[in-house]
């Protein structure tokens, strides 16, 4: 088996509640960044590998990075970042709290969609992360990352306001910051969402 094959593999039980060292996440960031598996490493400026707490109990996920992301090669900076920071705060949480990604690390044309070969390219390194950080809790932001995390197809609406059990994660599914941002009305849903997610994170990481 080869080492890109190998990510696919289901990810192993941790063993107590170790972290595995920040070293190990340094050195996927230098190989993910020369990454040039799909089409959109030949239009981006900057790999946007992710960036926050290496010991986060809570790793936020969205689609992909946009224009903004593009440019600066971080996560969440643009509008739709600056309106999550809001979020995360408005639930005790800074943004150096918690670990945030993407899908996919490269933008796609126009913001469109990722496709779903560009999403498995990309898959495996946002699944070496996960091994790496072992956070206890996903926030997974819109459809498209709680239907490639969770493997299914459900829409928003049957898969937000509970806690789901995915691997050894659980997980929360809420809106888009972006969606958010064209349809303010879905804001009260989003609050109770993160509400649920605060109280889960409190009973499940007592220690923060």
């Amino acid at each position: 088996m080869t080492k890109q094959e190998s990510l696919f593999e289901p990810l192993p039980e941790p063993v107590g509640q170790q972290k595995s060292p920040v070293g190990n996440l340094d050195a996927l960031r230098r190989v993910t960044i020369e990454c040039r598996q799909c089409r959109l490493s030949q239009m981006r400026r900057h790999v946007v590998f992710g960036e926050g707490n290496p010991e986060a109990g809570l790793f936020v996920i969205g689609e992909a990075p946009g224009a903004e992301e593009d440019a600066q090669g971080r996560p969440f900076v643009g509008r739709s970042g600056q309106l999550l920071d809001k979020i995360l705060l408005a639930i005790g949480f800074q943004r150096n709290d918690v670990y945030i990604g993407n899908i996919i690390k490269c933008r796609p044309p126009e913001n469109r969609n990722p496709l779903g070969d560009e999403i498995e390219c990309c898959k495996p390194w946002l699944m070496q992360q996960l091994e790496i950080i072992n956070p206890r809790i996903l926030l997974l932001l819109g459809r498209v990352a709680a239907n490639t995390i969770l493997d299914n197809t459900l829409s928003m609406g049957a898969m937000r306001g509970r806690i789901i059990k995915w691997n050894r994660f659980d997980c929360v599914v809420t809106y888009h910051p972006a969606a958010l941002l064209r349809n303010p009305n879905w804001k009260r849903l989003c609050w109770e969402d993160v509400q649920m997610l605060r109280a889960h994170y409190d009973k499940v990481c007592p220690n923060g």
